[in-house]
């Protein structure tokens, strides 16, 4: 199925709702990128041991898929001065949530309750800070994107998924602060900041 082997299989068989497939993305270390940029592909992800938040987008993404679901993403967009964050969709009753990979305290899972994509992207605005100059970088947000236009390719290639990831990058994004509001946003304080300090985990983790 998908290309996927029977022990592939297995594991991602197990992940058979949004909680459970979170709670398996939250026990796998961050990958660094220690030897350069990586864009792997959900097999390469098992094999690794290790995900950044679009390598787990894709692992979620195929769980979902392997349960009946669309395999949909969201790309969050910031102004540049920190990477973007892409998380998986899922709906249930008609309500948005979000499985994301991410190792910071507060960029992570979402239940179900968002009425509109907007409301989902909201909800990581606040936190999504430079945590040195407490400045908001969150700036816009994807429509749904469904992974399913790639094929397998995602799930069981070889090399780096860079064209994926563009693709995603160059969709067609919603601004989320009204250019006249921009002067009214307040920076993060010196709590917030302590706050977002915290990290799950450490470059110094021999795993990653």
């Amino acid at each position: 199925m998908f290309g996927l082997s029977q022990k592939e299989l297995a594991i991602l068989k197990k992940l058979s709702t949004p909680i459970k497939i979170q709670n398996y993305l939250d026990k796998m270390p961050i990958n660094w990128e220690k030897r350069g940029e990586t864009y792997m592909s959900v097999r390469r992800v098992l094999r690794e041991g290790k995900m950044h938040c679009l390598e787990g987008a894709f692992l979620a993404a195929v769980a979902l898929l392997l349960q009946g679901e669309k395999p949909l993403v969201m790309d969050l967009k910031t102004d540049g001065s920190d990477a973007d964050h892409v998380v998986t969709l899922y709906k249930r009753n008609n309500r948005w949530g979000a499985i994301s990979k991410t190792n910071h305290a507060t960029l992570r899972f979402r239940d179900p309750v968002y009425k509109t994509l907007r409301e989902l992207a909201l909800s990581y605005f606040h936190e999504y800070f430079d945590n040195r100059t407490g400045k908001k970088m969150l700036i816009s947000h994807s429509n749904v994107f469904n992974l399913k236009r790639f094929g397998t390719r995602w799930i069981t290639a070889e090399e780096e998924l860079f064209d994926i990831m563009e693709a995603i990058d160059d969709a067609p994004h919603f601004k989320i602060v009204p250019k006249k509001n921009i002067r009214f946003i307040r920076r993060a304080d010196k709590m917030e900041k302590k706050a977002g300090s915290l990290i799950e985990w450490k470059k110094t983790n021999p795993r990653t």
